[in-house]
């Protein structure tokens, strides 16, 4: 009988807990005070939206610009050292592209002429088909494109230095293939490069680094096959790196 007594007992205890709790529990997450299981801390929340840039880190090290070498489109010998002292953009393209090197590089264009006369600004452009994308091929593309920032260069050279500058040394997928169009594939991605030859990006609403820049949809577009544009957000950023 005595257990019968303590069984109610404690249902009763647990029937009043519930009417006292559980409407202030349904209140907390429906004004969604409860932690969400996504990822997402509350310190991390604040973190990505400080507008903080952070650097690109690989193995905990941040991640710096790699050593290259390579000829521009006035056949000058251009180094990373060229670019030292410089906030500035890197991407790899190539002139013959049919699909998204043109839209790539009208925001390019686009950033330089917001910084027009900005000269802690540069560009480095890097061919992934160099054996027709001569000096002289990409001086006329520059002239085509309205490329007038003295610090854009765009590169030609070896070949198979370029392609390990862009798989290994900035991990930005480049590679031929003779089955597509063009007969090379490449990520639209731009890299930014800090005053230092750091690679820094802001931080996703995971207080995750983005890493690398959508380079494949303007302004304009503003979202294009399910991608949101993102070179506003770069041009916040180039902004924070330059007073740095």
């Amino acid at each position: 009988m005595k257990g019968k007594y303590s069984y109610i007992g404690v249902a009763l205890i647990m029937l009043i807990f519930g009417i006292i709790f559980i409407p202030k529990i349904v209140s907390r997450i429906q004004n969604d005070d409860v932690v969400r299981n996504d990822r997402m801390s509350a310190s991390a929340e604040v973190q990505a939206n400080r507008g903080e840039l952070s650097y690109v880190e690989v193995d905990g090290v941040p991640k710096k610009v790699p050593e290259f070498a390579f000829i521009n489109q006035d056949s000058l010998y251009i180094t990373n050292e060229d670019f030292k002292g410089k906030v500035f953009l890197v991407e790899f393209f190539f002139t013959r592209c049919p699909s998204i090197c043109p839209i790539m590089n009208q925001n390019l264009v686009s950033i330089q002429n917001e910084f027009k006369g900005n000269d802690n600004l540069g560009f480095a452009s890097f061919t992934i088909d160099p054996e027709h994308d001569t000096s002289l091929v990409l001086k006329k593309y520059a002239e085509k494109y309205g490329i007038t920032n003295p610090n854009w260069h765009l590169m030609t050279g070896d070949k198979n230095r370029i392609y390990e500058l862009s798989n290994t040394g900035f991990n930005i997928f480049a590679k031929e293939n003779p089955n597509v169009a063009g007969g090379f594939e490449h990520s639209g991605f731009f890299a930014l490069i800090d005053k230092k030859g750091f690679l820094r990006s802001r931080k996703d609403k995971y207080a995750n680094p983005i890493v690398y820049y959508r380079g494949t949809v303007t302004e304009e577009q503003g979202e294009y096959n399910g991608e949101k544009e993102q070179i506003s957000i770069l041009k916040e950023d180039i902004k924070k790196l330059l007073k740095e």
